[in-house]
């Protein structure tokens, strides 16, 4: 194998590997957003005030 043939195999594979990592991490990140879902916040006078501290 050449050296041009293993430079194209090795970058086609990082490329794909970086992909499928970033969309793996789409998954986690969605499914923790299902689990946890935003809370709305709390208006400055209220009583959540506390909560923070």
């Amino acid at each position: 194998m050449d050296n041009v043939k293993f430079g194209v195999i090795m970058t086609t594979l990082g490329m794909g590997g970086t992909l499928f990592s970033l969309w793996l991490l789409t998954l986690v990140m969605s499914a923790l957003k299902k689990a946890f879902p935003e809370r709305p916040e709390t208006p400055a006078g209220g009583a959540g005030k506390e909560a923070g501290k």
